[in-house]
């Protein structure tokens, strides 16, 4: 795994996510009550930007077609059928710079 840079601390405040693409994939931080949770940001429905869609506390709403995800967990809140967990990955602060390790 690679320990990769997603952003100051700053850019990442109570309630908001920052996205970074790693290869083909992306992942998104979000900062859940002064935590911060790294998952991928594309869902596995069929590939819906997650990190486009609404944080309410700890659910993203994809923006694509409403499926539900717990951004602390990668597993599914909601959704008519049954979806995998989307990857979750750690999440470092050094200093003031958020990196995630994928």
């Amino acid at each position: 795994m690679a320990k990769i840079e997603v952003g100051k601390v700053s850019e990442i405040p109570e309630g908001k996510m920052k996205s970074v693409t790693v290869g083909d994939n992306r992942i998104l931080v979000a900062n859940v009550e002064g935590s911060l949770h790294a998952m991928r940001a594309i869902c596995h429905h069929e590939g819906g930007p997650l990190d486009e869609g609404e944080l309410d506390h700890n659910q993203i709403i994809c923006p694509w077609h409403g499926a539900i995800w717990d951004v602390t967990t990668g597993k599914t809140i909601w959704f008519p059928m049954k979806l995998e967990p989307e990857p979750i990955y750690p999440v470092m602060v050094e200093g003031e710079t958020v990196f995630v390790e994928a």
